[in-house]
């Protein structure tokens, strides 16, 4: 799987590049670019594959990516209208004049913790994702004060996760990254269908136990995890959709209805009836 090398250009009068909602969910776009990049999206639910990191969220996401850091658009794959915001900086940008700023040294030190990956969670992403939001209303410095404004209270929050992701540095690096971006792939396209990891190992080359190995090292997750984390989001849009709790189970790609209540209550913290429940209506 070939990965796109971005060439980006500040917008005019500005230092930065500023995109709203740019529409590519139908677009599978793994690329990568030497600009530092803040992201934040609003969608159902969608996949975040930033470098080695794969994970997927629901309801928001807001991300902070360093230089080279190869990334999927946050909203492939989406069927519904995705709101996206995507502000990115040249490499330097924080490093050269910035830096000479005492009053942006937090700000500075948050960029050198991007470097891998930083993803916001909690009050952080939903304020900051409403801020952002709201840029397009501005002249350009309004937006560049406004911005520096949002990175200093992302600098000193304390909700967000270090994603590990690693910078275009040779050709091993690409195909590991290719190899998880196939099996993203599969699991997108047959999730519903037994779990098979003989299958799924021999898609992308490798024997079994090499496989669990490599998938292991690289999401944290074993397969069957990874396959059931897609199953329960797929379960939680049939029961907002007024699907009974059985019916849901088995379209959702599960044989038993109290593995798929216990597993279902474990990741999202409330059974399939309940989530049904606080849900109804919405």
């Amino acid at each position: 799987m070939k990965i796109a090398l971005e060439s980006i250009r500040p917008d005019a009068d500005s230092s930065f590049r500023f995109l709203q909602t740019p529409n590519l969910n139908e677009v599978f776009y793994w690329h990568f670019h030497p600009e530092i990049e803040l992201v934040y999206v609003e969608a159902a639910k969608g996949i975040r594959h930033i470098g080695d990191h794969l994970d997927t969220y629901e309801g928001c996401d807001l991300a902070l990516i360093g230089s080279y850091i190869p990334h999927l658009n946050f909203d492939y794959g989406v069927k519904a209208t995705v709101e996206t915001v995507v502000i990115q900086f040249p490499a330097d940008y924080f490093e050269q004049g910035l830096a000479r700023i005492p009053e942006l040294s937090q700000v500075v030190e948050l960029i050198d913790r991007a470097k891998q990956g930083l993803a916001f969670t909690g009050e952080t992403k939903r304020i900051a994702g409403a801020r952002l939001k709201k840029l397009h209303h501005l002249d350009r410095f309004s937006q560049f004060v406004e911005l520096m404004r949002i990175f200093q209270d992302l600098a000193a929050s304390s909700e967000y996760l270090e994603l590990g992701a690693r910078p275009v540095a040779n050709a091993l690096v690409l195909k590991k990254q290719a190899r998880i971006h196939q099996v993203y792939q599969y699991v997108e396209a047959h999730f519903l269908e037994p779990i098979n990891t003989h299958l799924i190992a021999a898609h992308v080359s490798l024997s079994v136990p090499a496989f669990c190995r490599y998938f292991k090292q690289a999401t944290h997750l074993t397969y069957t995890d990874f396959v059931n984390q897609y199953r329960v989001n797929y379960a939680k849009k049939l029961l907002i959709q007024g699907r009974h709790v059985s019916e849901t189970c088995y379209e959702a790609g599960f044989e038993n209805l109290p593995y798929f209540t216990r597993l279902f209550k474990k990741r999202v913290g409330v059974s399939p009836s309940t989530f049904k429940k606080q849900t109804s209506g919405n």
